[in-house]
């Protein structure tokens, strides 16, 4: 493999940005032992490119020059135009049929290298929508880049620092420094990994720096007065999801000597970050977008609130920690309530219960109760309709005297399955219903609820 590190520049370069910056380029990926390619920031021209159409970006905020034209970057893994537009037209790029095809005309290293970018496309869908047709993805990069509305909800933190330069640390595919750039930061972003460096590269079309190294070894060069900076760090190696955070790149502790309040500073992680793990006078953020808990963002420096914790419904609606009283346990009342993941993660249960006047099922799970509905973005509310005992027989009963062949299962608190729950219970009939199954003092419950 070949890595690539970027050189000290002096001072004066080092402190306003001026000067060679180290930029992957995809022709490591095709087995060429190359250097970087070096180029100067005044030097860099933009190609016309669909982040240019779709997001109406200020030219002033993209490096163009009128004076000749730099060509466009080469695609990354040795992709051709055609060669990708062929793989997109195929329905399954998956199939043995559209490799048959496409090793027919490409070769098979070339077809392979297509045919994986139009099945991540595809995959991507789901979290960038039709922008997905015209990026290029990693598949460990596309499992964790930010959601286009979450990126962009950093780049307005950015923007509302007073910021006017990002240095995104791990910028995986570039999806949160696309953001960065379309809100008019400049953008300069840091990849150790010379596969995923070209991946951003062509993502960003010229419209940011891309810096392949390790990111830890560059940060005090690119960190000068006034610059914001962001780190997601990876959480992935090639054996998988990595939990612990001394496995995470960069290190651990070039992540929180970020947060020590000397700039504005943002770091992006799973939601499931311990409490004791987050630094003094760190604001942590908890964000769930669409149902789906997907971050806690720590921030620091201008435009944070220390100590704050909170939960954040996407897109607008925040409920913070404060030190409410307890809740107390009570019996299931009219209404049940299934608190937001981001409310669970922040600690945020008392706070929403006590806005509420709900209780809880059981001490230690999210479920609250109460006899009144009332409306917030912060739970999902259900009305009571009928209480068994969580028993299979009872269910089954039930199943069959209410003709149930579609059924809803959540829980928590139980160790059951409901894929094999839905099984046992052998569904059969029109009509369907909502099972919501949680400990009680009194035992487990198995409650019939319908969505309010």
């Amino acid at each position: 493999m070949v890595t690539i590190t970027a050189k000290t520049a002096s001072e004066k370069v080092a402190s306003r940005f001026r000067g060679y910056l180290f930029v992957a380029h995809s022709a490591l990926l095709r087995g060429v032992r190359s250097v970087a390619q070096t180029l100067s920031i005044d030097e860099l021209t933009c190609r016309q490119s669909n982040i240019c159409r779709s997001s109406g970006a200020a030219t002033s905020k993209v490096r163009c020059s009128t004076i000749g034209h730099m060509p466009a970057f080469p695609l990354p893994f040795g992709l051709t135009d055609e060669a990708l537009a062929a793989a997109m037209s195929e329905e399954v790029p998956e199939s043995l049929a559209a490799a048959s095809r496409m090793r027919a005309r490409y070769g098979s290293e070339l077809a392979a290298a297509a045919l994986t970018q139009a099945g991540l496309r595809q995959q991507a869908k789901a979290k960038f929508g039709d922008a997905a047709l015209t990026m290029f993805f990693t598949r460990a990069g596309l499992e964790q880049a930010t959601r286009p509305a979450v990126a962009r909800y950093h780049a307005k933190r950015f923007m509302e620092s007073g910021v006017s330069r990002v240095v995104d640390l791990g910028c995986g595919i570039g999806s949160d420094s696309v953001a960065f750039v379309r809100a008019g930061l400049d953008v300069i972003a840091v990849e150790v990994d010379p596969m995923t460096a070209a991946v951003a590269q062509a993502n960003l079309v010229n419209h940011a720096e891309v810096v392949c190294a390790d990111g830890s070894k560059v940060i005090e060069q690119l960190l000068t007065p006034g610059a914001g900076v962001f780190c997601d760090p990876a959480r992935r190696n090639d054996h998988g999801r990595v939990w612990r955070v001394e496995d995470f790149t960069p290190d651990w502790s070039i992540v929180t000597k970020l947060l020590d309040g000397g700039r504005t500073a943002g770091v992006k992680l799973g939601p499931g970050l311990p409490h004791f793990l987050i630094p003094d006078a760190v604001e942590a953020e908890w964000i769930t977008h669409r149902g789906e808990t997907v971050e806690v963002g720590l921030w620091a420096g201008v435009g944070s609130i220390p100590d704050r914790r909170s939960a954040l419904i996407m897109p607008d609606a925040r409920l913070t920690v404060t030190k409410a009283p307890p809740l107390l346990v009570r019996d299931v009342g009219r209404y049940l309530y299934e608190p937001a993941g981001a409310v669970i993660r922040a600690g945020g249960i008392p706070e929403l219960g006590n806005q509420l006047g709900a209780g809880l099922l059981h001490p230690q799970v999210a479920y609250l109760t109460s006899d009144q509905l009332c409306d917030t973005p912060f739970a999902t509310a259900f009305e009571v309709r009928q209480q068994l005992t969580f028993h299979l027989k009872a269910l089954r009963a039930w199943v069959r005297e209410g003709q149930i062949g579609v059924l809803e299962i959540k829980k928590r608190g139980i160790d059951v399955d409901p894929a094999d729950l839905r099984k046992r219970l052998r569904l059969a009939g029109p009509n369907t219903a909502t099972l919501l199954i949680s400990p009680t003092p009194k035992g487990a419950l198995a409650v019939v609820v319908d969505r309010v």
